[in-house]
């Protein structure tokens, strides 16, 4: 069996095919793992150097909306597992264009290459952005979709471009939307490795508007566990939203950010609130528990604590890249 992993090098994508090439998914543990990553700021070829000497890699660097590069690549795909795409919310408000090449037409791009290619399953990972935000309740995957930011109306442009390639050619896609993520390899512009890489140097954090948005937190494990319930069993066509059942708003996040640390409530700097800032997320996962018998596995507490550990212990990866991005006072 062979797995074509896009954005494999960043870290939801890297934590997947860790996991795959070390055992933990038994539908895959004969699979040959093909990543395919351009490499831009937040891939990092470091993230799979726990994997890189497995002789069911391989890693190609390129871009998803090269047509020829992808074509080649798909031809005797079984799975394809998409999760390359621009992702930061900030960036995509400084300049959409970037946002819209990748997560739109690099999407189009890949569900050609694997239509043309007759691909066995195709999962397209994408976010509970697109739901745009909720004041009460969680959304269900029949939601209305009503994206607020650039980043989030770009994949919520790829989530309709796989449904139609299923509705039109029967294309075997399945989309994920998953909330928060966190863990270890996370990319410094997100806030908990931010924060936390932040504080580990004395320097300040900044907080948005009156800290009071609502994020669902999951760690990277489960969703990644989430992903490949759906590449074994998810039905075609189908959409299944990934949550960790953890809801805290930013404010009691940063709180036990700086408890994790030993740090002071003043190294919170207030910021001018995020242009377009949804209020809250959350996601009902009723549909993937019913059906595939998912739900999280990793505690919050126990999560986070371990997150900032690694961060901890792990300067050697991060400081390279705080350095590169100049996101120490942002």
């Amino acid at each position: 069996m062979r797995v074509l992993v896009t954005g494999g090098a960043g870290f939801i994508g890297s934590h997947y095919v860790r996991q795959v090439l070390s055992g933990a998914y038994p539908s895959l543990t004969d699979a040959e793992v093909v990543v395919l990553d351009k490499l831009t700021y937040a891939g990092n070829e470091a993230n799979l150097a726990p994997v890189a000497d497995s002789a069911r890699f391989r890693f190609v660097r390129g871009d998803i909306c090269d047509a020829e590069l992808v074509g080649e690549l798909m031809s005797g795909v079984d799975l394809v597992v998409h999760f390359a795409a621009e992702s930061h919310v900030d960036r995509s408000i400084a300049g959409s264009a970037d946002f819209v090449l990748t997560n739109v037409l690099g999407t189009q791009t890949l569900l050609q290459g694997a239509l043309e290619a007759a691909v066995g399953k195709f999962v397209h990972v994408s976010t509970d952005e697109v739901y745009g935000t909720i004041e009460s309740g969680s959304w269900t995957e029949n939601h209305l979709l009503e994206p607020n930011s650039p980043y989030s109306a770009s994949k919520a442009s790829s989530d309709l471009l796989a449904r139609s390639y299923h509705r039109t050619h029967g294309l075997p896609v399945c989309v994920t939307r998953c909330s928060n993520n966190y863990g270890p390899y996370q990319f410094p512009e997100k806030v908990i490795p931010l924060f936390v890489t932040n504080l580990l140097d004395g320097r300040k954090v900044p907080l948005y508007g009156d800290g009071l948005n609502i994020r669902d937190w999951l760690h990277v494990d489960d969703h990644c566990h989430g992903i490949q319930l759906v590449a074994d069993g998810g039905r075609a066509g189908e959409i299944y939203n990934i949550g960790g059942g953890t809801e805290l708003t930013n404010r009691e996040l940063t709180e036990r950010l700086l408890a994790a640390v030993g740090a002071g409530w003043d190294q919170v700097e207030p910021v001018p609130d995020r242009l377009g800032h949804d209020r809250r997320y959350s996601v009902d996962i009723t549909k993937i528990g019913a059906e595939l018998g998912y739900r999280p596995r990793v505690p919050f507490d126990e999560g986070l604590a371990a997150t900032v550990a690694w961060y901890r212990d792990n300067r050697r990866w991060w400081e390279p890249l705080k350095d590169r991005a100049a996101l120490v006072g942002k």
